[in-house]
């Protein structure tokens, strides 16, 4: 790498660093909206294991290690909403306008903003997980296990990010951007996050294994659980080298997707 790229790299990097400041100070304004969003995925995980834990494995306390990993990669997923509201929005009040107004890289005002989601995902995942002890679950795996886990759950959320600011800008409007939210839910649903595949018809099955989510999910399982989980397809034999290639290929895609995207608002 040549000189003027590091400098240009290293000034992306500074950039973004302070647009990120920008978006974490909304937290401070927006207290109750701030909670809310670290609370979803608790009540979710509630719900789930509490109220429908016992039918749906026999007992809230074989359900609960099972859903509690499962739940983490949910959040990874639901954050993303916040994401294309928040692009959307400073479209709509030409914020990002005035933003390419300025003599900055406009690779940094989006990088800005994935950096401020990535802080915002590594305190929802701490306050599911501090829930999740508090409800009984217990992480068998090693310290590297567990810190894998994080770091997977973490690589996806920065490759669903790209995704969800390129929505946010393709989407125009909030009112579009609500409309693109629906789809986070088949997603969430049509996986493996709270239910076991086998349960399922075995085409339904195999499709819920290969969504992006089911393999960080699973991965986070295996490495939680200290030992591989059974499914219905290849996917779940290599679930952690899924969960690392899944966000890299919505990284490859989406980065270039969004940076275009954002040169052509008009």
């Amino acid at each position: 790498m040549t000189t003027t790229a590091i400098q240009h790299t290293g000034s992306v990097l500074r950039e973004a660093v302070i647009l990120t400041g920008r978006s974490t100070r909304h937290w401070r304004a927006r207290p109750v909206t701030f909670s809310v969003q670290l609370l979803f995925p608790v009540l979710i995980m509630l719900l789930m294991g509490g109220l429908l834990g016992g039918a749906i494995a026999g007992t809230t306390g074989d359900y609960i290690v099972f859903v509690v990993p499962g739940v983490l990669a949910f959040t990874v997923l639901s954050g993303i909403e916040t994401t294309i509201t928040a692009v959307t929005g400073d479209a709509a009040k030409t914020v990002t306008d005035r933003f390419r107004t300025l003599p900055i890289s406009r690779g940094s005002v989006l990088l800005g903003r994935v950096f401020a989601d990535m802080l915002t995902a590594a305190v929802e995942l701490a306050v599911v997980s501090a829930a999740g002890l508090l409800l009984g679950w217990r992480p068998e795996g090693g310290i590297a296990a567990i810190a894998l886990t994080y770091a997977l759950l973490l690589w996806l959320r920065f490759g669903l990010l790209w995704a969800g600011v390129w929505i946010g800008l393709k989407a125009g409007t909030p009112e579009a951007a609500t409309t693109t939210q629906l789809a986070i839910w088949p997603v969430a649903f049509l996986s493996t996050v709270f239910v076991d595949p086998r349960t399922m018809p075995s085409w339904l099955g195999a499709a819920a294994e290969w969504n992006p989510l089911s393999a960080t999910a699973s991965a986070a399982r295996e490495l939680l659980s200290g030992g591989e989980l059974p499914g219905v397809t290849a996917v779940s034999d290599h679930a952690v080298l899924f969960a690392l290639g899944w966000p890299l290929a919505l990284t490859l895609v989406f980065v270039p997707l969004a940076i275009r995207a954002y040169r052509r608002l008009s």
